[in-house]
Protein backbone atom coordinates (compact mmCIF):
# COMPACT_ATOMS: atom_id res chain seq x y z
CA UNK A 1 0.00 0.00 0.00
CA UNK A 2 1.39 3.38 -0.97
CA UNK A 3 1.42 6.18 1.57
CA UNK A 4 2.14 9.82 1.03
CA UNK A 5 3.96 9.80 -2.35
CA UNK A 6 2.93 12.54 -4.76
CA UNK A 7 2.24 10.08 -7.61
CA UNK A 8 -0.35 8.11 -5.67
CA UNK A 9 -1.84 11.33 -4.25
CA UNK A 10 -2.37 12.45 -7.84
CA UNK A 11 -3.90 9.07 -8.77
CA UNK A 12 -6.36 9.25 -5.89
CA UNK A 13 -7.30 12.81 -6.84
CA UNK A 14 -7.77 11.73 -10.47
CA UNK A 15 -10.17 8.98 -9.41
CA UNK A 16 -12.14 11.41 -7.25
CA UNK A 17 -12.27 13.86 -10.15
CA UNK A 18 -13.78 11.17 -12.40
CA UNK A 19 -16.57 10.43 -9.90
CA UNK A 20 -17.21 14.16 -9.45
CA UNK A 21 -17.67 14.57 -13.22
CA UNK A 22 -20.04 11.59 -13.35
CA UNK A 23 -22.16 12.87 -10.45
CA UNK A 24 -22.39 16.25 -12.19
CA UNK A 25 -23.45 14.67 -15.50
CA UNK A 26 -20.30 15.93 -17.25
CA UNK A 27 -19.70 12.77 -19.26
CA UNK A 28 -17.62 14.30 -22.07
CA UNK A 29 -15.21 15.73 -19.52
CA UNK A 30 -15.07 12.34 -17.80
CA UNK A 31 -14.18 10.49 -21.01
CA UNK A 32 -11.53 13.13 -21.81
CA UNK A 33 -9.61 11.56 -18.90
CA UNK A 34 -9.75 8.07 -20.50
CA UNK A 35 -7.12 6.30 -22.58
CA UNK A 36 -8.11 5.98 -26.27
CA UNK A 37 -8.87 2.29 -25.76
CA UNK A 38 -11.23 3.01 -22.87
CA UNK A 39 -12.96 5.80 -24.83
CA UNK A 40 -13.63 3.29 -27.60
CA UNK A 41 -15.06 0.77 -25.15
CA UNK A 42 -16.96 3.29 -23.02
CA UNK A 43 -17.83 6.45 -25.00
CA UNK A 44 -19.64 9.35 -23.35
CA UNK A 45 -23.11 8.24 -24.46
CA UNK A 46 -22.69 4.73 -23.09
CA UNK A 47 -21.14 6.10 -19.91
CA UNK A 48 -24.17 8.39 -19.49
CA UNK A 49 -26.65 5.49 -19.76
CA UNK A 50 -24.60 3.38 -17.36
CA UNK A 51 -24.18 6.02 -14.64
CA UNK A 52 -27.72 7.38 -14.91
CA UNK A 53 -29.16 3.87 -14.46
CA UNK A 54 -27.52 3.28 -11.06
CA UNK A 55 -30.22 4.91 -8.86
CA UNK A 56 -32.85 2.67 -10.48
CA UNK A 57 -30.79 -0.39 -9.64
CA UNK A 58 -29.34 0.50 -6.25
CA UNK A 59 -31.35 3.44 -4.88
CA UNK A 60 -30.03 6.95 -4.39
CA UNK A 61 -26.29 7.44 -3.75
CA UNK A 62 -25.53 8.26 -0.12
CA UNK A 63 -21.78 8.71 0.41
CA UNK A 64 -18.31 7.72 -0.76
CA UNK A 65 -15.55 6.05 1.17
CA UNK A 66 -11.94 7.18 1.29
CA UNK A 67 -9.86 6.21 -1.76
CA UNK A 68 -7.38 3.39 -1.30
CA UNK A 69 -4.61 2.84 -3.83
CA UNK A 70 -2.03 0.23 -4.75
CA UNK A 71 0.65 0.10 -7.40
CA UNK A 72 -0.60 -1.40 -10.66
CA UNK A 73 1.61 -1.92 -13.74
CA UNK A 74 3.26 1.48 -14.31
CA UNK A 75 0.58 3.38 -12.39
CA UNK A 76 -2.00 2.83 -9.68
CA UNK A 77 -5.28 1.09 -8.99
CA UNK A 78 -7.65 3.18 -6.85
CA UNK A 79 -10.68 1.72 -5.08
CA UNK A 80 -13.45 3.93 -3.65
CA UNK A 81 -16.46 2.55 -1.79
CA UNK A 82 -19.83 3.89 -2.97
CA UNK A 83 -22.79 3.53 -0.62
CA UNK A 84 -26.24 3.52 -2.19
CA UNK A 85 -29.58 3.09 -0.42
CA UNK A 86 -29.76 -0.60 -1.36
CA UNK A 87 -26.17 -1.70 -1.95
CA UNK A 88 -22.49 -1.12 -1.30
CA UNK A 89 -20.35 -0.97 -4.45
CA UNK A 90 -16.67 -0.35 -5.09
CA UNK A 91 -15.43 1.86 -7.93
CA UNK A 92 -12.17 0.37 -9.21
CA UNK A 93 -10.20 2.83 -11.36
CA UNK A 94 -6.75 2.29 -12.85
CA UNK A 95 -4.53 5.32 -13.57
CA UNK A 96 -1.47 5.05 -15.81
CA UNK A 97 1.78 7.02 -15.51
CA UNK A 98 0.35 9.76 -17.78
CA UNK A 99 -2.58 10.22 -15.36
CA UNK A 100 -4.98 8.68 -17.88
CA UNK A 101 -7.77 6.36 -16.73
CA UNK A 102 -7.20 2.95 -18.27
CA UNK A 103 -10.14 1.06 -16.77
CA UNK A 104 -13.25 1.83 -14.75
CA UNK A 105 -15.44 -0.80 -13.13
CA UNK A 106 -18.13 -0.94 -10.45
CA UNK A 107 -17.89 -4.08 -8.35
CA UNK A 108 -20.06 -5.41 -5.52
CA UNK A 109 -18.60 -5.06 -2.05
CA UNK A 110 -18.51 -8.77 -1.24
CA UNK A 111 -17.49 -8.51 2.40
CA UNK A 112 -20.41 -10.03 4.36
CA UNK A 113 -20.94 -9.31 8.02
CA UNK A 114 -19.01 -11.60 10.38
CA UNK A 115 -20.72 -14.87 11.24
CA UNK A 116 -22.33 -14.77 14.68
CA UNK A 117 -22.17 -17.46 17.34
CA UNK A 118 -23.75 -17.14 20.76
CA UNK A 119 -25.63 -19.12 23.39
CA UNK A 120 -28.82 -19.30 21.33
CA UNK A 121 -27.68 -19.75 17.73
CA UNK A 122 -24.72 -20.01 15.39
CA UNK A 123 -24.14 -18.96 11.78
CA UNK A 124 -22.38 -20.88 9.03
CA UNK A 125 -21.45 -19.92 5.49
CA UNK A 126 -23.63 -21.57 2.86
CA UNK A 127 -24.05 -21.53 -0.91
CA UNK A 128 -27.25 -21.87 -2.90
CA UNK A 129 -26.04 -24.02 -5.84
CA UNK A 130 -27.62 -23.21 -9.19
CA UNK A 131 -26.85 -23.96 -12.82
CA UNK A 132 -26.33 -20.25 -13.51
CA UNK A 133 -23.83 -19.93 -10.64
CA UNK A 134 -24.16 -20.32 -6.88
CA UNK A 135 -25.25 -17.54 -4.54
CA UNK A 136 -23.33 -16.93 -1.28
CA UNK A 137 -25.57 -17.39 1.76
CA UNK A 138 -25.68 -17.61 5.54
CA UNK A 139 -27.54 -20.22 7.58
CA UNK A 140 -28.51 -19.00 11.06
CA UNK A 141 -29.38 -22.08 13.12
CA UNK A 142 -30.53 -22.46 16.73
CA UNK A 143 -28.18 -24.37 18.99
CA UNK A 144 -29.23 -27.93 19.75
CA UNK A 145 -30.01 -31.11 17.81
CA UNK A 146 -33.25 -29.99 16.16
CA UNK A 147 -35.14 -30.56 14.03
CA UNK A 148 -35.98 -26.88 13.68
CA UNK A 149 -38.49 -25.24 11.36
CA UNK A 150 -36.69 -23.35 8.60
CA UNK A 151 -37.32 -20.04 6.85
CA UNK A 152 -35.96 -18.65 3.58
CA UNK A 153 -35.89 -14.85 3.36
CA UNK A 154 -36.75 -13.35 -0.05
CA UNK A 155 -35.69 -9.79 -0.91
CA UNK A 156 -37.64 -6.88 -2.27
CA UNK A 157 -36.85 -5.18 -5.58
CA UNK A 158 -33.27 -4.15 -6.32
CA UNK A 159 -29.88 -5.87 -6.07
CA UNK A 160 -29.84 -6.59 -2.32
CA UNK A 161 -27.26 -8.35 -0.21
CA UNK A 162 -28.19 -11.18 2.15
CA UNK A 163 -29.00 -8.72 4.96
CA UNK A 164 -31.20 -6.59 2.66
CA UNK A 165 -29.01 -3.67 3.72
CA UNK A 166 -30.45 -0.18 3.28
CA UNK A 167 -28.23 2.55 4.70
CA UNK A 168 -27.12 1.38 8.16
CA UNK A 169 -30.13 -0.93 8.53
CA UNK A 170 -29.98 -4.72 8.12
CA UNK A 171 -33.58 -5.98 8.29
CA UNK A 172 -32.84 -9.54 7.14
CA UNK A 173 -30.04 -9.91 9.68
CA UNK A 174 -32.44 -8.70 12.38
CA UNK A 175 -35.01 -11.25 11.28
CA UNK A 176 -32.49 -14.09 11.07
CA UNK A 177 -31.10 -13.46 14.55
CA UNK A 178 -34.51 -12.82 16.09
CA UNK A 179 -36.12 -15.94 14.63
CA UNK A 180 -33.11 -18.15 15.41
CA UNK A 181 -33.19 -17.01 19.03
CA UNK A 182 -36.76 -18.31 19.07
CA UNK A 183 -35.91 -21.76 17.69
CA UNK A 184 -36.23 -21.20 13.91
CA UNK A 185 -33.43 -21.71 11.36
CA UNK A 186 -33.08 -18.99 8.71
CA UNK A 187 -31.37 -19.04 5.31
CA UNK A 188 -30.57 -15.70 3.69
CA UNK A 189 -28.59 -15.25 0.48
CA UNK A 190 -27.11 -12.64 -1.86
CA UNK A 191 -29.55 -11.69 -4.57
CA UNK A 192 -28.45 -12.70 -8.06
CA UNK A 193 -28.77 -9.16 -9.43
CA UNK A 194 -26.19 -8.05 -6.87
CA UNK A 195 -23.48 -10.70 -7.18
CA UNK A 196 -24.07 -11.82 -10.79
CA UNK A 197 -25.39 -8.74 -12.64
CA UNK A 198 -23.99 -10.12 -15.90
CA UNK A 199 -26.79 -12.69 -15.86
CA UNK A 200 -29.17 -9.85 -16.74
CA UNK A 201 -27.44 -8.49 -19.83
CA UNK A 202 -30.33 -9.54 -22.09
CA UNK A 203 -34.04 -10.05 -21.60
CA UNK A 204 -35.19 -11.50 -18.30
CA UNK A 205 -38.29 -11.84 -16.13
CA UNK A 206 -39.06 -11.48 -12.44
CA UNK A 207 -38.86 -15.27 -12.17
CA UNK A 208 -35.29 -15.16 -13.51
CA UNK A 209 -34.51 -12.41 -11.02
CA UNK A 210 -36.19 -13.78 -7.89
CA UNK A 211 -38.59 -16.73 -8.07
CA UNK A 212 -36.30 -19.45 -9.41
CA UNK A 213 -33.48 -18.70 -6.96
CA UNK A 214 -35.89 -18.62 -4.00
CA UNK A 215 -37.34 -21.99 -5.01
CA UNK A 216 -33.82 -23.44 -5.11
CA UNK A 217 -33.00 -21.93 -1.70
CA UNK A 218 -36.19 -23.40 -0.20
CA UNK A 219 -35.38 -26.84 -1.60
CA UNK A 220 -31.82 -26.60 -0.28
CA UNK A 221 -32.99 -25.69 3.21
CA UNK A 222 -35.61 -28.46 3.23
CA UNK A 223 -32.89 -31.00 2.43
CA UNK A 224 -30.52 -29.79 5.16
CA UNK A 225 -30.12 -32.23 8.09
CA UNK A 226 -31.85 -31.07 11.25
CA UNK A 227 -34.38 -28.87 9.44
CA UNK A 228 -38.10 -29.60 9.73
CA UNK A 229 -40.99 -27.84 7.91
CA UNK A 230 -39.86 -24.91 5.76
CA UNK A 231 -41.49 -21.51 5.20
CA UNK A 232 -41.08 -18.58 2.82
CA UNK A 233 -40.72 -15.11 4.37
CA UNK A 234 -40.85 -12.49 1.62
CA UNK A 235 -40.41 -8.75 2.00
CA UNK A 236 -41.97 -6.16 -0.35
CA UNK A 237 -41.75 -7.55 -3.90
CA UNK A 238 -40.47 -10.78 -2.32
CA UNK A 239 -43.66 -10.90 -0.24
CA UNK A 240 -45.76 -10.47 -3.35
CA UNK A 241 -43.89 -13.41 -4.91
CA UNK A 242 -43.93 -15.61 -1.78
CA UNK A 243 -47.12 -17.52 -2.75
CA UNK A 244 -45.74 -18.16 -6.26
CA UNK A 245 -42.45 -19.41 -4.80
CA UNK A 246 -44.27 -21.68 -2.35
CA UNK A 247 -46.54 -23.07 -5.05
CA UNK A 248 -43.67 -23.81 -7.45
CA UNK A 249 -41.50 -25.38 -4.76
CA UNK A 250 -44.39 -27.53 -3.53
CA UNK A 251 -42.85 -28.04 -0.08
CA UNK A 252 -43.59 -24.87 1.89
CA UNK A 253 -45.59 -25.24 5.09
CA UNK A 254 -46.64 -21.59 4.90
CA UNK A 255 -45.72 -18.14 3.62
CA UNK A 256 -45.23 -14.78 5.30
CA UNK A 257 -46.04 -11.74 3.15
CA UNK A 258 -44.37 -8.69 4.72
CA UNK A 259 -45.10 -5.26 3.17
CA UNK A 260 -46.30 -7.04 0.03
CA UNK A 261 -47.82 -5.06 -2.85
CA UNK A 262 -51.33 -6.23 -3.70
CA UNK A 263 -51.51 -4.22 -6.95
CA UNK A 264 -49.46 -4.32 -10.17
CA UNK A 265 -45.96 -3.10 -9.35
CA UNK A 266 -45.68 -0.78 -12.35
CA UNK A 267 -48.78 1.18 -11.40
CA UNK A 268 -47.78 1.35 -7.73
CA UNK A 269 -44.32 2.58 -8.76
CA UNK A 270 -45.74 5.68 -10.46
CA UNK A 271 -47.76 6.49 -7.35
CA UNK A 272 -44.71 5.96 -5.13
CA UNK A 273 -42.48 8.22 -7.23
CA UNK A 274 -45.12 10.94 -7.16
CA UNK A 275 -45.50 10.61 -3.41
CA UNK A 276 -41.73 10.87 -2.83
CA UNK A 277 -41.39 13.86 -5.17
CA UNK A 278 -44.14 15.72 -3.30
CA UNK A 279 -42.72 15.10 0.19
CA UNK A 280 -40.87 18.43 0.20
CA UNK A 281 -44.08 20.23 -0.69
CA UNK A 282 -43.17 20.82 -4.31
CA UNK A 283 -42.82 18.44 -7.26
CA UNK A 284 -40.23 20.07 -9.52
CA UNK A 285 -40.55 20.15 -13.31
CA UNK A 286 -37.62 17.72 -13.61
CA UNK A 287 -39.18 15.32 -11.12
CA UNK A 288 -42.51 15.40 -12.94
CA UNK A 289 -40.75 14.89 -16.27
CA UNK A 290 -39.01 11.77 -14.96
CA UNK A 291 -42.26 10.37 -13.56
CA UNK A 292 -44.09 11.07 -16.83
CA UNK A 293 -41.33 9.41 -18.86
CA UNK A 294 -41.55 6.24 -16.74
CA UNK A 295 -45.35 6.21 -16.96
CA UNK A 296 -45.24 6.69 -20.73
CA UNK A 297 -42.61 3.96 -21.07
CA UNK A 298 -44.75 1.50 -19.13
CA UNK A 299 -47.78 2.40 -21.26
CA UNK A 300 -45.76 1.77 -24.43
CA UNK A 301 -44.66 -1.63 -23.18
CA UNK A 302 -48.24 -2.56 -22.30
CA UNK A 303 -49.21 -1.64 -25.87
CA UNK A 304 -46.63 -4.08 -27.25
CA UNK A 305 -43.53 -1.90 -27.70
CA UNK A 306 -40.08 -3.32 -26.94
CA UNK A 307 -37.87 -0.26 -26.36
CA UNK A 308 -34.09 -0.72 -26.12
CA UNK A 309 -32.82 -1.06 -22.55
CA UNK A 310 -31.34 2.45 -22.54
CA UNK A 311 -34.80 3.89 -23.24
CA UNK A 312 -36.90 1.49 -21.13
CA UNK A 313 -38.29 2.49 -17.71
CA UNK A 314 -35.47 2.27 -15.15
CA UNK A 315 -33.38 0.65 -17.92
CA UNK A 316 -35.16 -2.68 -17.30
CA UNK A 317 -36.32 -4.71 -20.32
CA UNK A 318 -39.90 -4.94 -21.51
CA UNK A 319 -39.92 -8.65 -20.63
CA UNK A 320 -39.33 -7.77 -17.00
CA UNK A 321 -42.14 -5.22 -16.83
CA UNK A 322 -44.56 -7.59 -18.54
CA UNK A 323 -43.69 -10.37 -16.13
CA UNK A 324 -44.51 -8.04 -13.22
CA UNK A 325 -47.80 -7.03 -14.82
CA UNK A 326 -48.71 -10.72 -15.14
CA UNK A 327 -48.60 -11.19 -11.35
CA UNK A 328 -52.04 -11.01 -9.78
CA UNK A 329 -50.88 -11.04 -6.19
CA UNK A 330 -54.18 -11.77 -4.45
CA UNK A 331 -55.12 -14.51 -6.91
CA UNK A 332 -51.71 -16.18 -6.54
CA UNK A 333 -52.00 -16.05 -2.75
CA UNK A 334 -55.38 -17.77 -2.93
CA UNK A 335 -54.05 -20.42 -5.31
CA UNK A 336 -51.18 -21.29 -2.98
CA UNK A 337 -53.53 -23.22 -0.64
CA UNK A 338 -51.19 -22.83 2.36
CA UNK A 339 -51.36 -20.85 5.60
CA UNK A 340 -50.48 -17.17 5.16
CA UNK A 341 -49.30 -14.49 7.56
CA UNK A 342 -49.76 -11.01 6.04
CA UNK A 343 -47.88 -8.18 7.79
CA UNK A 344 -48.08 -4.45 7.12
CA UNK A 345 -46.60 -1.26 8.58
CA UNK A 346 -48.93 1.69 8.97
CA UNK A 347 -46.14 4.21 8.18
CA UNK A 348 -45.05 2.44 4.98
CA UNK A 349 -44.93 4.99 2.13
CA UNK A 350 -43.79 2.39 -0.43
CA UNK A 351 -46.49 -0.24 0.05
CA UNK A 352 -49.38 1.71 1.48
CA UNK A 353 -52.63 1.14 3.34
CA UNK A 354 -54.32 0.84 -0.06
CA UNK A 355 -52.50 -2.46 -0.54
CA UNK A 356 -53.24 -3.46 3.05
CA UNK A 357 -56.94 -2.87 2.53
CA UNK A 358 -56.85 -5.04 -0.60
CA UNK A 359 -55.30 -7.89 1.36
CA UNK A 360 -57.87 -7.42 4.14
CA UNK A 361 -60.77 -7.47 1.71
CA UNK A 362 -59.47 -10.67 0.15
CA UNK A 363 -58.50 -12.62 3.29
CA UNK A 364 -60.29 -11.20 6.33
CA UNK A 365 -62.68 -14.17 6.37
CA UNK A 366 -60.22 -16.80 5.16
CA UNK A 367 -59.23 -19.18 7.99
CA UNK A 368 -55.90 -19.84 6.27
CA UNK A 369 -54.80 -16.25 6.68
CA UNK A 370 -53.64 -14.19 9.66
CA UNK A 371 -53.37 -10.43 9.11
CA UNK A 372 -51.47 -7.98 11.33
CA UNK A 373 -50.97 -4.23 10.91
CA UNK A 374 -48.40 -2.32 13.00
CA UNK A 375 -49.29 1.35 13.06
CA UNK A 376 -45.80 2.65 14.00
CA UNK A 377 -43.71 0.61 11.54
CA UNK A 378 -42.20 1.75 8.24
CA UNK A 379 -41.38 -0.33 5.17
CA UNK A 380 -38.33 -1.84 6.90
CA UNK A 381 -40.33 -2.86 9.96
CA UNK A 382 -38.65 -0.18 12.08
CA UNK A 383 -40.76 1.85 14.49
CA UNK A 384 -41.01 5.63 14.29
CA UNK A 385 -43.43 8.52 14.49
CA UNK A 386 -44.83 10.96 11.99
CA UNK A 387 -44.58 10.60 8.24
CA UNK A 388 -41.96 8.14 6.98
CA UNK A 389 -39.58 9.44 4.27
CA UNK A 390 -36.53 8.06 2.42
CA UNK A 391 -34.30 9.98 4.85
CA UNK A 392 -35.57 7.76 7.67
CA UNK A 393 -33.75 4.82 6.08
CA UNK A 394 -30.44 6.60 6.74
CA UNK A 395 -30.98 6.39 10.51
CA UNK A 396 -29.99 3.16 12.21
CA UNK A 397 -32.79 1.03 13.64
CA UNK A 398 -33.89 -2.56 14.09
CA UNK A 399 -36.87 -4.58 12.96
CA UNK A 400 -39.59 -4.38 15.59
CA UNK A 401 -39.39 -7.14 18.20
CA UNK A 402 -43.18 -7.54 18.12
CA UNK A 403 -43.15 -8.30 14.38
CA UNK A 404 -40.42 -10.91 14.91
CA UNK A 405 -42.24 -12.44 17.89
CA UNK A 406 -45.54 -12.60 16.00
CA UNK A 407 -43.83 -14.25 13.04
CA UNK A 408 -42.08 -16.83 15.23
CA UNK A 409 -45.28 -17.63 17.14
CA UNK A 410 -47.21 -18.08 13.90
CA UNK A 411 -44.54 -20.44 12.49
CA UNK A 412 -44.49 -22.53 15.67
CA UNK A 413 -48.30 -22.70 15.65
CA UNK A 414 -48.30 -24.02 12.08
CA UNK A 415 -45.61 -26.56 12.96
CA UNK A 416 -47.62 -27.76 15.98
CA UNK A 417 -50.77 -28.11 13.88
CA UNK A 418 -48.92 -30.29 11.36
CA UNK A 419 -47.93 -32.86 13.99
Amino acid sequence: MSTGASADDAARQRAIELLDYLDAGRYSEATAMFTPRLVEALPAGRLHVFWASLPALYGQPLRRGRPVDEEFLSGYKVRIGLEFEQAMLVAEITINSQQQIGSFMLLPDDSPAPLVKNARFAETAFDVPLQRGSLPATLTRPNGPGPFPGVVLVHGSGPHDRDESIGPNRPFRDLAHGLAARGIAVLRYEKRSRVRPGDYAGDFSVDDETTDDAVAALQLLAGTPGIGPVFIFGHSQGGMLAPRIARRAGIAAGAILWAAPARPVGSALIEQLGRIAAMDGNTSADEQKTIDQIAQGLARIRQGDNPPRAEAPLQLPATYWRSLDDILAVDEAKQAKIPLLILHGGRDYQVTDTDWQTWRDAFADDPRATLKRYSALNHLGIAGSGRSTPDEYLSSGQVDAGLIEDSASWIMKIVAERK
